[in-house]
C-alpha cells in the first residue's frame, strides 16, 4: 500500500443510500456492492486529495475511538482497490 498516494473515486460507479451503508454498482463488472458505514466513510474520504495514510486518524477522529484502526483501514482500502471502487 502506497500510504502517500490520494486515491479517488473511480468514475462510472453508481452509489445508492441505503439505511445500513451503500449499495454501489459497477456497469462495467456488472458488479454490486454492499458498503457497510465504515467502508462508506472510507470511500468518502478518497477524494483524491487525502493521503491514504491519514485516513486511519480520520476515521479514529470520526468515531471517537481510543487509537487509529489502521490494520482494518488498510484491509479495507485495499479492498475498495482490488475491487476497482477507487483508484
Amino acid at each position: 500500500m502506497n500510504w502517500d498516494a490520494c486515491p479517488q473515486v473511480s468514475e462510472g460507479i453508481e452509489v445508492n443510500k441505503v439505511a445500513d451503508g451503500y449499495i454501489v454498482y459497477q456497469p462495467d463488472r456488472d458488479r454490486v456492492h454492499y458498503l457497510n458505514q465504515t467502508a462508506v466513510l472510507l470511500l468518502e474520504l478518497c477524494d483524491g486529495k487525502t493521503r491514504a495514510g491519514d485516513l486511519a486518524g480520520l476515521v479514529k477522529a470520526a468515531y471517537d475511538l481510543a487509537a487509529p484502526p489502521t490494520d482494518e483501514v488498510s484491509a479495507c482500502l485495499a479492498k475498495l482497490l482490488e475491487e476497482g471502487l477507487v483508484h
